[in-house]
């Protein structure tokens, strides 16, 4: 896709798509079976899946009124950079699965909207391929199995101007996912992956497949602390849910933490980010950014992560369910639904601008 064209008119999407709900009922229609259930699905018995969605329900929001709020603004700064909202799109790899324009629509429409997008390792675009003067664009790194092709993907990000470097922790190994394994899914073979540089480790009959395998090209610690001494760019730890883990990641000099458990989609029964913010937010330093990803589905859900003490948050199912049904122009439409959504929820609850909002304005059940 054409970067430069212009997204059509939002006027043009229709009545029936007014919440993320109603894109994920389209999203269905638009997807074949196999990767609708890709889409959607977790690992194992998919309750982490579940419970990410159930834990904002468990929180209540405690408006106050009479405040003036005529000069509300949603704009967030993390890391020196000002974003105009804090809603951003998160790592998503293999979007060719869901529309033809892939990832270069995805970064349009964060793009237009003002929402920060992370480009991921498994992009079937290339990271060269999005609008350098973009400022609102981060890189996602899966570890390459090695120092010397990860920080080729570093370099390449630097040089294209991307503001940050992600690195996914959480997933060394993919989740046991048996609505995958039901319906034999498989990732398109044709499909491009251009920063895909991993290399199966030979091993022989006396290792063991999985310790000796896979595991033996994850990242450690060390790696984590030679990385942020060989880029200028901020890195950013995303799949963090242990206190003590973030406690470590700022020694180590990181710069922030998207709290995730991967959608669900690697450790059943691992901990809420929700839940786990508020262990991490404990820890950390006052000023440090703490991002949460999972279970966003409503504006409200982004007050409820902001009151807990987070920074900002990223939306991954829900940019898909816009990019299947109307391509660039479906997640333009999911970020400003929730735009919008967080805005009269912020005028609501009486606060003008994302520093009013704390854990005051909230309550648990």
């Amino acid at each position: 896709m054409n970067q430069s064209k212009p997204i059509p008119p939002l006027n043009q999407i229709p009545d029936y798509l007014q919440t993320v709900a109603d894109y994920e009922t389209q999203a269905e229609k638009h997807l074949p079976d196999q990767i609708w259930q890709y889409l959607i699905g977790g690992s194992m018995d998919e309750l982490s899946v579940q419970d990410n969605l159930n834990q904002f329900q468990k929180i209540q929001l405690i408006p106050r009124v009479l405040n003036d709020v005529t000069k509300g603004s949603t704009e967030i700064e993390i890391l020196g950079q000002i974003f105009p909202q804090p809603i951003f799109v998160a790592p998503i790899g293999h979007q060719q699965q869901f529309h033809p324009d892939a990832e270069a629509a995805t970064a349009l429409a964060a793009e237009v909207l003002g929402s920060n997008m992370v480009l991921s390792t498994f992009t079937n675009t290339d990271m060269r391929a999005l609008k350098k003067e973009n400022p609102y664009k981060w890189f996602q790194l899966y570890w390459q199995g090695n120092r010397e092709n990860s920080l080729t993907l570093i370099q390449i990000a630097e040089q294209h101007h991307y503001k940050a470097i992600v690195v996914t922790v959480d997933a060394p190994h993919t989740g046991i996912r048996d609505r995958e394994r039901r319906i034999f899914f498989e990732l398109a073979t044709q499909s491009k992956l251009p920063h895909h540089n991993i290399q199966q480790p030979i091993i022989n009959k006396t290792e063991h497949p999985l310790f000796n395998g896979l595991m033996k090209l994850a990242p450690t610690w060390e790696d984590i602390a030679w990385l942020v001494k060989n880029t200028e760019l901020p890195v950013i730890l995303k799949g963090i849910l242990h206190p003590l883990d973030a406690r470590k990641a700022v020694e180590l000099g990181v710069k922030g933490l998207i709290i995730s458990n991967h959608g669900g989609r690697v450790l059943d029964t691992s901990i809420s980010p929700l839940t786990a913010l508020q262990n991490i937010k404990a820890v950390v330093p006052e000023d440090f950014p703490l991002l949460l990803d999972g279970g966003i589905r409503r504006g409200t859900d982004v007050f409820k992560a902001l009151a807990m003490g987070a920074s900002a948050v990223l939306i991954g199912r829900p940019a898909m369910y816009g990019l299947a049904v109307a391509g660039a122009l479906g997640v333009a439409h999911v970020l400003k639904i929730l735009k919008e959504e967080f805005e009269i929820t912020m005028a609501l609850m009486g606060t003008a601008t994302v520093a009013e909002i704390n854990s005051e304005y909230i309550s648990h059940k």
